[in-house]
């Protein structure tokens, strides 16, 4: 199963072209908006009223589209994600970190991964970042982000 999802995704990779991202480095992704998306008019529990900006005291949160298929905590993911971080479940010790499938139509779906992050200071930025490596020919591995507006990255265990 594991080889299936390998050659899936380095098939991907290979009929998309060259990789968005850097093979170490932070990568910048284009992203959606979640201010714009209608999951974010009211008070939806992805979201919570985005209008200003893509946080709220407990949680953050970007909307990205990895058109490659990157490796996330031992998953592949690939399509419109979106990442929340919740500062609470991080100060209790539990998963802090969870990827979403997201429907630009719909809004968030099934729940792909959660994790918990290991968190670094780092200088705030003005888009969400990626940095990744490459673990085979082919297949990336993420291994932190950082959420626009934060003055954390967030570091992804192995």
């Amino acid at each position: 199963m594991r080889v299936r999802i390998l050659v899936g995704g380095l098939v991907l990779g290979l009929i998309a072209g060259f990789t968005t991202f850097t093979a170490r480095g932070a990568a910048r992704m284009d992203l959606c908006c979640a201010e714009s998306h209608t999951c974010c008019d009211g008070d939806h529990a992805c979201c919570k009223k985005a209008e200003t900006n893509n946080r709220t005291a407990d949680r953050q949160w970007s909307i990205a589209n990895f058109a490659d298929t990157v490796r996330v905590h031992g998953r592949f993911i690939t399509g419109q994600v979106l990442i929340v971080h919740d500062m609470q479940k991080m100060a209790k010790g539990e998963p802090c970190t969870t990827f979403y499938r997201f429907d630009p139509a719909e809004g968030p779906k099934e729940e792909l991964v959660s994790f918990h992050c290991i968190p670094k200071r780092a200088q705030r930025l003005a888009t969400t970042t990626f940095t990744t490596v490459s673990i085979e020919p082919g297949v990336k591995a993420l291994t932190e982000y950082q959420i626009a507006g934060d003055d954390e990255a967030h570091g992804i265990p192995r």
